[in-house]
């Protein structure tokens, strides 16, 4: 639906984050902060934290499972919803 006036519009919902997701990028920015500490990746050094079994596969979180990759490799082919290669 357009809005006639940018005053209608509620822009705060569009961008709230749900529990959700603010629970996952806690998640993700944890298992960073580890490699970060051991040294593995950097800030903007073009690399992936990765899981070598994927969480929904029934990987966990630990620092066994994590794992440093270039950003090209981790992001190089499309996925389907249940993270196998398209």
């Amino acid at each position: 639906m357009p809005y006639k006036n940018k005053e209608d519009r509620k822009y705060t919902n569009e961008y709230e984050s749900k529990p959700e997701q603010k629970k996952k990028r806690a998640a993700r920015n944890k298992a960073r902060a580890q490699l970060m500490k051991e040294g593995l990746v950097k800030v903007g050094d073009n690399k992936d934290v990765d899981h070598r079994k994927p969480l929904s596969k029934g990987g966990s979180k630990e620092r066994s499972n994590l794992r440093a990759v270039p950003a090209s490799k981790n992001r190089s082919f499309k996925r389907k919803s249940n993270h196998k290669p398209a």
